[in-house]
């Protein structure tokens, strides 16, 4: 009696989720590029886009707290606040930022548009369901403003905002706890792997500050 080999067809291979793309921590802007983005939203004249990208710098928020700050948030008594404090949405925590003059400017000229009377959230939707932008499209913005001066989108995201200023106060005076309070992270080690930093001279760093 003969047995016969049954064989099961092998299924197709499986193309990796992350084939052709950059994957892993977005890296921050660098100065020149957040002049060159800075400068085409001036020319322009989109306001909104320009005050929303200046606030991302200074505030150094996470996307879903930028797109829910509220008008009251920045802006009192006719002016727009020199700092400013949210409760962060990821861990309940309030944290502190400031508003450059730069970004003040703007911000007041976007909340003196006749669009913006009796608004509660400092980004509105356009669409009548939804109270203030969404991160799916401040993540659209952040590919346009990164693709309108040349740069490869897939190497940034909105974290990418979140990082640039921290990125370079760490480059500028090596200060771990400052950027750890800025960032509103809880654990030192948070803030060495967002910086992504090697850990030695991280705790050769932080050893150096006296709390």
């Amino acid at each position: 009696m003969s047995t016969e080999l049954i064989t099961t067809p092998l299924p197709p291979p499986r193309i990796a989720w992350n084939k052709g793309r950059i994957v892993g921590q977005k890296r921050p802007l660098k100065p020149k590029h957040v002049w060159s983005i800075r400068i085409r939203l001036e020319v322009s004249g989109d306001l909104r886009d320009l005050a929303l990208f200046n606030m991302a710098i200074d505030s150094k928020l996470r996307g879903c707290d930028l797109v829910r700050l509220q008008v009251r948030d920045v802006f009192a008594a006719g002016q727009v606040r020199e700092r400013a404090s949210v409760v962060q949405q990821k861990t309940g925590r309030p944290v502190r930022f400031e508003i450059t003059e730069t970004t003040r400017t703007c911000l007041k000229q976007w909340i003196a548009r006749p669009s913006m009377t009796g608004m509660q959230y400092l980004w509105p939707s356009r669409f009548h369901d939804r109270p203030h932008m969404s991160t799916r499209q401040y993540a659209r913005l952040l590919r346009e403003w990164v693709s309108s001066i040349g740069s490869e989108v897939s190497s940034y995201g909105t974290h990418s905002m979140r990082r640039t200023k921290v990125a370079q106060i760490y480059q500028k005076t090596g200060n771990l706890r400052a950027v750890q309070l800025l960032l509103g992270h809880t654990k030192m080690d948070s803030t060495v792997r967002y910086l992504g930093i090697e850990v030695d001279d991280a705790l050769a760093i932080s050893e150096a500050i006296d709390l």
